[in-house]
């Protein structure tokens, strides 16, 4: 079978995340612009066959592999029985959901195997994450959340210093960093992520000390420029929305020199 590991080893984390968009493309192929193709090959009376993609942008419905365990995690076995017991857009999402699973197992095979630490594996799913999954194009849910994105000019400024005294996924107000858009291309968004992770993976909270993590709640004093938890300081995201000029406690206990 072709695409397996012996045929490709990536080594860093922008090639585990170029060999998991080469499978994702491939997969999202056969689930959307070769469906009828996929569909006939997929025949129930066959035996547990499996949808693989493959870096080359290539997919592939075979039978899975016979040495045990696996060099590389196995896609969904018998995905082929459950093609006429349901409806064809269910037996298609369902065969996108496991396909998901499979990408990401694939991809962070390769990171543990590679070795990579907590800031590489952390770099990695970031920057799967940035992008639809296959389930949401499948389903045509990338199109609506596409629809809801700033413009491409108010996630920029949102990067800068002075727009970005917010950050973490539960913020939602207009200096929250937002996701960027699949359409501003793969390569910009790659460059993106980088420079993100340079200048926020080292931050720590001025109140505890512990590092920058991207799924929790921050804000920047607008004095001493320092990062803090919104737990560590009591700020909720909701409150920060109604805050122009943030003085930490720090900042704020100082008293005015004559």
């Amino acid at each position: 079978m072709e695409g397996g590991a012996s045929h490709y080893n990536p080594r860093t984390v922008e090639e585990v995340f170029r060999d998991f968009k080469g499978r994702r493309a491939g997969i999202i192929q056969a689930l959307t612009t070769d469906v009828e193709d996929f569909f006939q090959q997929c025949d129930p009376e066959k035996e547990n066959l499996c949808l693989y993609g493959f870096p080359n942008e290539v997919w592939e419905v075979n039978l899975p592999a016979e040495e045990v365990p696996p060099e590389l995690p196995e896609p969904a076995l018998g995905i082929n029985f459950a093609r006429d017991g349901m409806q064809e857009k269910d037996w298609l999402s369902l065969v996108a959901v496991h396909s998901d699973a499979w990408l990401l197992s694939v991809s962070f095979y390769f990171g543990s195997r590679i070795g990579f630490d907590r800031a590489d594996r952390k770099r990695l799913f970031n920057m799967i994450n940035e992008v639809p999954t296959v389930f949401e194009v499948v389903t045509g849910n990338e199109k609506k959340q596409t629809k809801e994105k700033p413009s491409s000019a108010n996630q920029n400024g949102n990067r800068s210093k002075s727009n970005s005294k917010v950050r973490g996924l539960e913020g939602k107000s207009s200096k929250t960093i937002q996701a960027k858009d699949e359409e501003e291309g793969l390569e910009e968004e790659e460059e993106e992520e980088e420079e993100d992770e340079d200048e926020h993976g080292e931050t720590l909270c001025g109140a505890c000390g512990d590092n920058y993590a991207s799924d929790e709640f921050w804000i920047c004093c607008d004095m001493c420029e320092k990062w803090f938890h919104g737990k560590c300081v009591k700020i909720t995201p909701a409150r920060a929305e109604h805050i122009k000029h943030y003085k930490c406690p720090s900042c704020s206990n100082k008293r005015a020199r004559p």
